[in-house]
């Protein structure tokens, strides 16, 4: 598939696209496999509640996370064959395939907010500057949510990626930040392009949208198949765990590695974060070989010590025999090579 992002859609900037030919959006918006009650009046007051009366535990670092600061001469000098990953943060990553560089949710800015003087903010830097990344050739987002698309990370790459590749909707952002036309790619879950050196195939998760109070899953959101001329590799986006993972890994599957969400989860939003134990399985369901957790170590959006999702996801690959991975923050991945697991949050966990 080319691109569901033509001419006839954008070019007039229109309110309401037409996605009716999706079968994911039905009366006026974009649906889940199953649909589930998210959160009623009952569980968004208790989550109200705990947030103000819980003890919190651990929520931060006791102190500065290992980084390694990333250079545009040393990228380019260390990717010119091969395919690497460089970890930036929560659910943010550099892919590095033969000399081309892809951003999967690039989140550069201090908070995971609308604003950026409350929210969220983050547990370290960004390991690479703006004037020192390499050539992006394009730009890979799983949805709208704040913690993975950010308006002043796609603005100032507006002028620096080549290409955006979204789920449906998300396009219409992208517009409003400053993207042309003709560098944004919408696809709809099973849908493909090819760009460069990548086949790029949205795949359905279990989550919603929105950037606001009302207005909800007027955007898609999607899982992304990533496959480069010698890795194939999983992406899931934020998800909760549903029987789709088994219908990935039979269509799109097997997986060299696997980046899953693992972290940010809780009892009251079970239906669109995943457990540990889930986030195993859902590896296990895509037919993955390494795992590298994500959606960990940078903002604190739940409820449990910001190290637990660590510990817990390294306890079951262990028990499983599943080969886990988990670079540093800036830290080089070599997909060919990969390293094993290195526990270098423990030392920063308080006692």
């Amino acid at each position: 598939m080319a691109s569901l992002f033509s001419c006839s859609i954008f070019s007039n900037k229109p309110e309401s696209p037409d996605y009716s030919a999706s079968a994911q959006f039905v009366d006026g918006k974009f649906h889940n496999q199953k649909d589930f009650v998210m959160n009623d009046s009952g569980t968004l007051a208790r989550i109200a509640w705990r947030y103000m009366t819980e003890k919190r535990v651990d929520a931060l670092p006791s102190a500065d996370i290992p980084l390694t600061p990333l250079t545009k001469a040393q990228l380019q000098a260390d990717n010119q064959t091969g395919t690497a990953l460089y970890r930036l943060g929560h659910s943010s990553m550099l892919l590095a395939t033969e000399g081309e560089f892809w951003l999967i949710d690039p989140v550069f800015s201090e908070r995971a907010s609308p604003v950026q003087w409350m929210g969220p903010k983050r547990f370290h830097p960004v390991p690479v500057e703006y004037d020192q990344l390499p050539d992006i050739k394009g730009v890979i987002i799983s949805h709208d949510h704040y913690d993975h698309l950010d308006q002043a990370t796609i603005e100032q790459l507006s002028h620096m990626a080549e290409h955006f590749v979204t789920p449906l909707g998300v396009g219409q952002l992208m517009l409003d930040w400053g993207v042309e036309p003709q560098q944004i790619h919408e696809l709809d879950w099973w849908q493909h392009v090819n760009i460069g050196k990548l086949k790029l195939t949205a795949a359905p998760g279990q989550h919603f949208s929105g950037r606001g109070i009302t207005g909800g899953n007027q955007t898609l959101w999607a899982s992304w198949a990533i496959k480069t001329p010698d890795q194939n590799i999983f992406y899931s986006g934020d998800t909760g765990y549903f029987e789709g993972f088994k219908e990935i890994g039979e269509k799109l599957g097997p997986f060299d590695l696997t980046l899953i969400e693992n972290g940010a989860y809780d009892k009251d939003w079970s239906q669109v974060h995943m457990t540990p134990e889930e986030t195993l399985q859902a590896h296990l369901d895509v037919k993955g070989t390494a795992l590298l957790p994500v959606h960990n170590g940078t903002f604190d959006l739940a409820l449990h010590p910001w190290y637990e999702p660590f510990e817990r996801i390294s306890e079951l690959a262990d028990a499983a025999g599943v080969k886990l991975v988990t670079p540093e923050i800036g830290q080089r991945l070599d997909l060919g090579e990969m390293a094993d697991n290195a526990y270098w949050w423990r030392e920063l966990a308080r006692n």
